[in-house]
Formats: C-alpha cells, structure tokens, sequence
C-alpha cells in the first residue's frame, strides 16, 4: 500500500482494550508516552490516538480513514461515515452499554414526560435533545463535564443521561434509572473515499475480519476427548458445536477421538455430565480467533 491507512485508535477507558483486542488478532501497537501517535507493526497501517467522542468527524472529513468509536458518538455527532462492523467489547464486559435517564431514588418523575420542563445533565447533548424533541417533550439539556450521577445529588439538574455497563455506579450514588435511551457498542468506521479505494477497503476489511474473530474467539472454547465406541452416539448427541463435532477412531482401538467448539458460558455444567457418560481425557483449550 503506497499510502498507509490510517487508523483512529480511540483514547481513554477504550484505548487498553483497543489495544488488546489488536493484540489477539495479530497487531502489536505500542503507546510510546504521551505520544498521540503510536507505533504498530505493520506497514500498510498508521495509527493515530483521538477520543472516541470525537472519532467520527475525524473519520467523516478524512483526517482518518477508519477508526473505532461508539455507536453513541457516531449517533451524536450525526456524522455521515460507513459502519464496517459492530464490535461488542468493552473495558468492563463484552456485552452493549447503554445510555439511561436516571432520576433520584426518591423523585416524583416516574415516566419521561414527567420531564417536562425540567433539566437533564448529559455529555450526549444533541442525541438526547433530539430524543426528547421527537417525543414533543421540552426539557432543557445541558452538557455535564463529569461526575454526572452528582448532578441530581447536588440539585443542579433532575435528571442525568449516562452510559452505564451494569448500573452498579447509577445505584450507588443514589439514583433510579427511569429509562433506556439506546444500547452502544464499538463500531469500526469508515471515511466514504477510504472505503470506496480498493486497497485500503481490502486493508480495513482484514481489520474487521480478525477483530472480529478475536472476539468470538474469547467466548468459546476448544473441547477434546478420549470417547469408547458404546458411549460415542450418546456423547455426541449432548454436544454443542459450530457445525458437528470432528470425531476420529484412536489408534488400534475401539475408542474414539471426539473434538469440539463451545461457549463457555456451558463448560462448567458441560463437563461433568460428559464424564458421567463415559468420557475420559477431558481438555478444553483456549482460542485465539474463531473466524
């Protein structure tokens, strides 16, 4: 590639993840100090380092190719980019955050149109005032800086819209979450020219096909096993699998080699019952990418 893509990595509580995620899929991207440029090993890539508030319009007019931010700041910024994939990870889990209206615990507002002439503190101005706007309720937004869940503490607005991953901070500072604006993930985006050249809509799309496969490698995993010809039917019919299980006879033996793939989220009650049906040599194994 005679001009290298450039890539948006996404500054703040993403950046390690970010990083990590490229990692598993086979890039290595070192940080050097407060540079907002860092190194990565691969020629046909350069790497630049930019808030994910404001990854979307860099990506929109150019100034990158591509980059990772949130669905929350495309939707906020309203900017006109192309969605290559949606990538579900986080600092915290591997599930959507989401952005709600919390209220205090104890606050007569029970539904959003009890808003009605009151202020909400938000980072997601424009969305929420577009939100509130379609559902013909007049609030006055205002930008919160930080520490939004103290907002309604102290009295300075009687509502907050807030991204939160499991509600445990929205709780603890008092507050009652009221409703669901919009679920957010990760998304790898790209500038309408970018994708539209050959080689670096090749390029971008490598990216897209190892993150994503690095993700769906951190949810299943490898599962071997030594299998007598008795019991083989009846193991195989309690096994999940991408497609069917590989199964394979064991050397000079009646016994079979009987190999899967399978969430994780089942192993812990998967593998006891596999034993009580006869299976022996149990391994599971960890995946790198499952593409």
């Amino acid at each position: 590639m005679k001009t290298p893509l450039k890539l948006g990595i996404p500054k703040g509580s993403l950046q390690n993840a970010t990083i990590a995620l490229f990692k598993r899929s086979g890039w290595t991207i070192n940080v050097n100090g407060r540079s907002y440029f860092p190194e990565i090993d691969d020629d046909a890539i350069q790497c630049g380092i930019c808030r994910a508030q404001e990854m979307s319009r860099y990506v929109e007019s150019g100034t990158l190719d591509a980059g990772l931010t949130g669905k929350d700041w495309i939707a906020e910024n309203a900017s006109d980019v192309h969605v290559v994939s949606d990538l579900v990870y986080s600092k915290v889990s591997s599930r959507p955050a989401r952005w709600i209206l919390a209220v205090g615990y104890d606050s007569p507002i029970k539904k959003l149109e009890d808003l009605q002439g009151k202020k909400v503190a938000t980072e997601l101005v424009n969305f929420t005032k577009r939100y509130f706007a379609e559902r013909h309720i007049d609030v006055s937004v205002e930008f919160s800086w930080g520490a939004t869940e103290a907002k309604v503490v102290s009295g300075l607005a009687d509502a907050i819209v807030e991204v939160t991953e499991t509600g445990s901070t929205i709780k603890a500072h008092g507050l009652r979450i009221l409703h669901e604006l919009m679920q957010t993930n990760t998304q790898l985006i790209a500038n309408h020219r970018a994708w539209q050249d050959p080689v670096k809509r090749e390029k971008i799309e490598q990216i897209a096909l190892l993150l994503k496969g690095a993700l769906l490698g951190e949810k299943l995993v490898g599962l071997k096993m030594n299998v007598p010809k008795g019991r083989l039917e009846d193991i195989v019919a309690i096994l999940p699998s991408l497609n069917a299980p590989t199964v394979a006879p064991l050397y000079q033996s009646d016994w079979f080699s009987v190999e899967t793939v399978v969430n994780t989220n089942v192993m812990r009650d998967l593998i006891p019952e596999l034993q009580k049906q006869g299976a022996e040599g149990i391994i599971e194994y960890p995946l790198n990418k499952v593409v």
